[in-house]
């Protein structure tokens, strides 16, 4: 919402200063699409680590660890659809333990997206592979 109010801003200052309309126009969707990638409506409501663990040991999901901005992880939700909500999303930004458990699997990096499926770390998997685990689980 920062992000449209700060564009709308920026392009209410632009048509008052009488620069050219089509900078303005150019500018408000650029700012709308930045919005939109950021987010939390894009991604399924995310958890902490510990219960998304939990939740992946009794139904055997998969755990997608993310981070908001990540063009990859938009990636994987976009091409996952309505699959992606049985998926339990922990935000790496937000979880310092998910962070944690990011670094550990990949030799210190916060590379997102990175997919646990039966415990075993994968970085940027295909959706397709991620929808093969998602078929296998409870």
């Amino acid at each position: 919402m920062l992000l449209v109010l700060c564009g709308s801003a920026l392009v209410a200052g632009l048509i008052l200063s009488e620069s050219s309309l089509g900078t303005a126009a150019a500018v408000l969707p650029v700012f709308v699409l930045l919005a939109g990638v950021n987010s939390p409506l894009v991604f399924p409501r995310s958890i902490d680590s510990l219960e998304a663990q939990r939740r992946s040991a009794a139904d055997g999901r998969p755990v997608v660890f993310w981070r908001p901005g990540c063009k990859y992880c938009i990636r994987l939700r976009i091409r996952l659809g309505r699959s992606a909500r049985r998926l339990h999303w922990v935000n790496i930004w937000r979880d310092p333990a998910g962070a944690a458990t990011v670094r550990a699997a990949n030799d210190g990096n916060e590379t997102v997206p990175t997919v646990f499926a039966a415990g075993r770390p994968h970085v940027n998997p295909t959706a397709a592979w991620v929808r093969e685990q998602l078929s296998r689980s409870v």
